[in-house]
């Protein structure tokens, strides 16, 4: 394994998740810090941003890794589509790094705003105020474990159609140079559908990294071990469900692909 090579895939892999944190996440300032926010009626420009920012990460990283840009990814193509099994863990620390470094660059933009809005409603960081700018939480009525379940199925979907959108033997799948906003639409509509439930993780450096950022930043316990212990569940979540729904491709549909049928006996 050239080391050279592999510090390059590294530093390509922390470059995309900060590209999708450093725009997603200054989405969610301008949904969470303002009011009337820019999004209070146009909730698809949220998901479009956050797609349409894994969509920019594939185009400027994606010649260099393929752009996992989320462990879920990683360890999903990892089990199911040969990925060398030692870049596996320093891929996932590079994407961890990435959404750290993506969430500085949001705080040094909105840190004002997010310091006003804090005393405008009387929040502490420790109690949570503003967190949502930069990681996840469950919405009203959702409990951890019902979270945990959710991350697992839409990470599922995820997963299910990346390996679909990325398919060699797949002839409905799109050109190269559209796979990356065909996945980034992928990640748009699975925010619309159900982006309320937990703010749609479907990636663990997506949460952990901001997480950690938040955590040396004055969050403390609102950001780790957070509400109700729920740190661990869009980390677990998605990696799970990344091998569920991997998985699933590679024994439901892959298998029965035209082109992978074996030729029909000749007369």
């Amino acid at each position: 394994m050239d080391r050279k090579i592999l510090l390059g895939e590294l530093i390509s892999e922390c470059v995309a998740v900060f590209i999708i944190i450093a725009i997603g996440d200054s989405a969610a300032a301008m949904i969470n810090l303002y009011d009337p926010s820019p999004y209070k009626t146009a909730y698809w420009g949220v998901c479009i941003t956050w797609g349409l920012a894994v969509t920019i990460a594939i185009y400027v990283t994606g010649a260099v890794t393929g752009t996992h840009a989320n462990p879920a990814v990683t360890l999903a193509l990892t089990l199911f589509r040969g990925f060398d099994k030692r870049k596996a863990l320093p891929y996932m620390a590079a994407q961890v790094v990435g959404g750290f470094l993506g969430a500085a660059v949001v705080y040094l933009l909105f840190s004002p705003v997010i310091d006003t809005f804090n005393s405008a409603h009387h929040l502490a960081r420790s109690a949570g105020g503003a967190a949502g700018v930069f990681f996840t939480a469950p919405g009203a009525g959702i409990t951890p474990w019902h979270a945990f379940v959710d991350e697992i199925v839409l990470t599922a979907i995820l997963l299910l159609g990346i390996f679909a959108i990325t398919e060699e033997f797949n002839t409905q799948a799109p050109q190269a140079n559209s796979g990356a906003l065909i996945i980034g639409l992928l990640v748009a509509c699975i925010g619309a559908s159900a982006g309320f439930l937990e703010a749609w993780p479907i990636n663990p450096a997506r949460d952990l990294g901001p997480r950690l950022f938040c955590f040396v930043m004055g969050w403390g316990p609102s950001a780790l071990p957070a509400a109700q212990n729920y740190w661990w569940v869009p980390i677990a979540g998605p990696l799970l469900g990344g091998v569920v729904g991997g998985g699933a491709y590679q024994l439901l549909i892959r298998p029965f692909l035209p082109s992978r049928r074996p030729p029909a006996p000749q007369a």
